[in-house]
């Protein structure tokens, strides 16, 4: 089944079965345990061309803890324990790094401060190749009040173009009862890009899409561009939307008026220019998306342009595979093969180091790294 919204065919695939992914492909990766005793991690990044190649990973908590050499640095990079709230969907939320940040110093973090409201700011540290932040500037580029304490989406996204691309939830609640899905001058449930060198907010962002509901974790293929959201669903349904980040501008991703490909509180709704999600999957199966992203690494070929993603509460290991021209295909389940003995559990996010390998990250204190089987 398909449907045309902003001249994108995009293939639908709620009939379409999670089958358990062959053996031969299957068997080609396994999961090793990259980081343990973490303190709530739910994000990782990257500082592009680090010689040392470490992995910064964001606790829910407050801290940045730098991943080197295999293992986790006692003293965080960044502590913003004291700004941080700390309700179940709250906390420090994001991480990204500027495309130069060996010379610039520059960093972003996406936290709700202690009153509950979103924040991004912009460090510049001193040194930027030590382990160890030292701040020698700070700049509030965005402050966003919200009005409940859960729907804060909070992923950061460094573009090629050198502008972030944030996504908010609707504001809380349950239902979207503020109206912030549909409400085109409110930032909340919203996808915006966020220019770090413009001189006033008011200037600095730009709605890009509309219609979201909380999207938790949001990427970029590497390769061919194209943005992956997960867009966690109100009762009975969670949702993987896939747009090329060119075609982002003007889409209406459907919330409140629909939760995955069904009209959300209604028998009937005007789905006219909505943009429906690529994959849904109903809460027998979980009943939060967490979205991942797609293998680019060179570590295991057979799985190149695969997208993994998971559910927090199932802890599911899926991927499938998308096309602007084809659509969805090869939809499997990896959970048996990558964590048989089920040791994977909360899955938060997923993140990629420089050279595109994947991992998985669990707020139970785990960071998973994808390997070769052999």
């Amino acid at each position: 089944m398909t449907r045309r919204s902003f001249g994108l065919s995009l293939s639908l695939t709620s009939a379409l079965a999670v089958v358990p992914v062959p053996q031969d492909l299957g068997g080609a990766a396994k999961l090793t345990l990259a980081a343990d005793k973490l303190d709530q991690p739910l994000g990782m990044g990257y500082a592009p061309g680090d010689p040392a190649k470490r992995l910064f990973i964001v606790e829910k908590t407050g801290a940045i803890r730098v991943l080197k050499n295999g293992a986790a640095v006692a003293e965080p990079f960044l502590n913003l324990k004291s700004r941080v709230s700390r309700g179940s969907e709250q906390g420090l939320l994001g991480l990204a790094f500027d495309r130069d940040f060996m010379t610039s110093g520059k960093l972003y973090v996406n936290y709700t401060d202690r009153d509950g409201d979103t924040r991004i700011i912009e460090f510049t540290v001193a040194v930027p190749a030590s382990d160890r932040a030292e701040i020698k500037r700070e700049r509030e580029l965005l402050k966003v009040d919200q009005p409940y304490s859960n729907h804060n989406g909070g992923n950061l996204v460094m573009t090629s173009e050198g502008w972030l691309l944030v996504g908010l939830g609707d504001g809380g609640s349950g239902g979207d009862p503020k109206g912030n899905g549909q409400n085109p001058k409110a930032l909340l449930a919203k996808m915006f890009r966020l220019d770090p060198t413009a001189e006033s907010q008011a200037l600095r962002t730009r709605i890009l899409a509309f219609g979201m509901r909380n999207p938790w974790r949001y990427a970029l293929d590497r390769k061919t561009n194209d943005l992956y959201i997960g867009d966690v669903g109100q009762n009975k349904w969670e949702e993987i939307d896939v747009v090329p980040l060119g075609e982002l501008s003007g889409r209406n991703f459907g919330w409140n008026i629909m939760e995955g490909l069904h009209c959300y509180a209604a028998r009937t709704c005007d789905q006219q220019g909505l943009t429906p999600p690529v994959v849904e999957y109903g809460h027998d199966a979980g009943c939060s998306v967490t979205g991942g992203v797609v293998y680019r690494g060179k570590a295991i070929p057979s799985i190149d342009g695969t997208y993994f993603y998971s559910d927090y509460c199932t802890s599911f290991l899926r991927s499938f595979r998308w096309t602007k021209d084809g659509g969805v295909r090869d939809q499997y389940e990896w959970k048996k093969a990558l964590d048989p003995k089920d040791r994977v559990s909360q899955v938060a996010s997923f993140g990629e180091d420089e050279d595109g390998e994947i991992y998985v990250i669990s707020l139970s204190g785990q960071v998973w790294k994808l390997i070769p089987a052999r």
